[in-house]
């Protein structure tokens, strides 16, 4: 067996041997998994991987092992590879069995040639899947995985194959030609000359002549996002793994420039009209994308991540990482009495506000009945000035408390020129996509304050309800043309306004400020220099930690409530509400997760009375403030 570090430069060598030792049955495969997933039990071990978002493709070895922590995108067909294929030597007729898992291209020496007719011949299924750095990702985070990382890596762009490679495709096609031949995997049509198709992607980037195809659009849900897309090939668990799931995966980095497909008509087979001819180009060529600009990983192992906060455990479910949760429940209290006072002093002083954003910042959806969504708590902040650019100040400071978030500005331009919601394109044959296709528990802050008056036309007027579908709902309905596809989302909306918003919201709570700073540019800046790294780590830590904890009501609790709420109706009929219980309880609930309780108690319950008794009375006053006024 392989030993030091063959097992991340040479993967495929160890994949290799265990096929050698028990093929030609498919034990070799659950060998693969098993061999790798111990490796990567090791302690650290998994830091010694070479990660895609950290580390330029050109400093990475073709064909060595590297990790990528990203977000499933679209999801292309299935494809079809030789699992296993047999070569013959043209000389001496020798047969030697060769596995075509993890692989691109098929690899055999000069005088062999693959017999597509042979028994030995198995044919498996992968699936292929486009996968982005998760959008809106803080930069916190990228630098905190960044600087854990023990890869070694040098630049690697003059690596060289040391065997003849052909594809699949030609193994199949074309058997007795494959000196001729330079076709993709299945994934391409036609052949170029070697040197353009390497040159080919570098120039993608460039403006192109009026007989080239405009440049490749990775498709980033967010705009201004950098990162590799990649071409993640799923070969286990497939149907496991959904649109927007945030994935962790290991495997083989395959960037062989022959992946890339040529885009001369005459490519195409000749009985294609002049419009199939198009739109089958355009589907390969999104679909076959230059490896130098869209590499593909061959996965080995993934894993579906609860978070990306890089300051905790990926797991928690694990008895070492309790020991992690248990040690930071005992600072708890006073980490929220600090990150209250901080988020008052960004708040302009307000502490009921500060005590809500706490609120929103740490819920998420836990669990769905019927079409209500469990846990949400979307926050209306009313009451913003407009002129000092509050919201997008604010926005600074939460980007450093979250690991995913989004500054939307909700201009009449950007509501009518802007795509929100993903679309089907069915002559490239991919998912489009849409500002609101996120990675759960992102935060999405909506700047209302920059509304100006003008008119929403028919777009904005479907992006302003796909808005409102996604506070009430935390659904985004996707655009396939013929029909509407609802898909399930976990976004954290929090929602700035001058009044109140003309979007739904779970809670509006009006912000007083108590301190006017003269410059609140200055002020946010001196906020968070004055904030000391290892206490900001603690936020982090608690704003995400406390999304992941169970929460339980005892029946003797529930009872004393739904008690309570019966005394509240009698004494008060008109202004309490089955809605007001139902915010109540959401209340509740968080105010016992942000003190580290995971289950309610009567000191709770009465503190979200109180809450919930001064917000009321607040938006009163400012409404009645307002009736005055005009």
């Amino acid at each position: 067996m392989p030993c030091g570090r063959d097992w991340l430069l040479s993967p495929l060598s160890v994949v290799q041997e265990l096929f050698v030792h028990n093929a030609p049955n498919l034990e070799w495969e659950k060998k693969v998994t098993e061999y790798f997933g111990e490796k990567l039990k090791e302690t650290s071990a998994a830091k010694w991987i070479p990660s895609l978002n950290d580390v330029p493709l050109h400093y990475l070895k073709p064909s060595s092992l590297v990790r990528f922590r990203c977000m499933v995108q679209d999801m292309f067909d299935p494809e079809f590879y030789m699992g296993v294929y047999e070569t013959v030597d043209t000389s001496t007729k020798a047969r030697v069995l060769h596995f075509g898992k993890y692989r691109d291209l098929a690899e055999c020496g000069a005088q062999q040639e693959v017999d597509v007719t042979s028994a030995q011949t198995v044919m498996l299924e992968r699936q292929a899947f486009y996968c982005v750095p998760v959008p809106g990702e803080s930069s916190w985070v990228k630098e905190a995985y960044a600087s854990s990382s023990q890869a070694r890596v040098c630049a690697s762009t003059s690596y060289a194959p040391s065997r003849h490679k052909r594809s699949y495709e030609d193994m199949e096609c074309q058997p007795s030609k494959h000196r001729e031949s330079c076709s993709g995997d299945g994934e391409s049509l036609g052949c170029a000359e070697p040197k353009r198709l390497e040159t080919e992607a570098s120039a993608g980037q460039q403006q192109s002549s009026p007989n080239c195809s405009p440049p490749l659009d990775l498709n980033y849900p967010l705009p201004g996002e950098k990162g590799p897309a990649c071409l993640v090939k799923v070969y286990e668990n497939r149907d496991s793994i959904k649109i927007n799931d945030v994935l962790e995966v290991y495997g083989v980095l395959s960037v062989e420039s022959v992946l890339s497909v040529t885009e001369e008509r005459e490519s195409m087979p000749p009985l294609l009209g002049a419009m199939d001819c198009a739109d089958a180009i355009e589907e390969q060529r999104v679909h076959s994308p230059p490896a130098s600009l869209v590499p593909r990983i061959h996965v080995l192992l993934m894993h579906k991540l609860q978070h990306i906060n890089p300051l905790l455990p990926s797991s928690l479910q694990e008895e070492e990482k309790k020991l992690f949760v248990s040690s930071f429940m005992s600072e708890l209290s006073s980490v929220r009495a600090e990150l209250l006072g901080f988020l008052t002093h960004a708040l302009l002083g307000d502490g009921l506000a500060a005590e809500y954003l706490i609120l929103h910042l740490i819920s998420t959806v836990y669990a769905r009945r019927d079409v209500l969504p469990l846990g949400k708590f979307s926050l209306n902040l009313s009451g913003c000035p407009r002129s000092s650019l509050f919201p997008q100040h604010l926005y600074r400071i939460l980007q450093q408390l979250v690991p995913s978030s989004y500054n939307l500005q909700m201009s009449i331009q950007n509501m009518n020129t802007l795509r929100f919601i993903p679309r089907k394109d069915y002559t490239s044959n991919r998912l489009l996509s849409g500002l609101l296709q996120l990675a759960s528990n992102t935060l999405l802050l909506i700047d209302e304050t920059v509304l100006e008056q003008g008119h929403l036309d028919t777009t904005g007027v479907q992006n302003l309800t796909a808005l409102g579908n996604l506070i009430t709902w935390q659904k985004v309905n996707y655009d396939f043309s013929f029909h509407r596809m609802e898909f399930p989302c976990n976004i954290n909306v929090l929602v700035t306004s001058e009044g109140r918003s003309l979007l739904p919201s779970d809670c509006q709570v009006h912000l007083q400020p108590q301190i006017v700073p003269p410059n609140m540019e200055e002020h946010i800046s001196n906020l968070l220099t004055a904030v000391v790294p290892s206490l900001l780590s603690k936020f982090r830590v608690y704003l995400s930690l406390l999304k992941l904890l169970d929460y339980s009501i005892s029946d003797e609790v529930t009872k004393a409530v739904e008690e309570d709420f019966v005394e509240m109706r009698k004494s008060d009929p008109q202004s309490i509400t089955a809605d007001d219980l139902h915010r109540l309880l959401v209340v509740a609930r968080l105010l016992s997760l942000s003190a580290g309780q995971t289950t309610l108690s009567r000191e709770r319950w009465l503190r979200a009375k109180q809450l919930e008794s001064l917000r009321k009375t607040r938006l009163q006053q400012q409404q009645l403030f307002n009736g005055n006024e005009l």
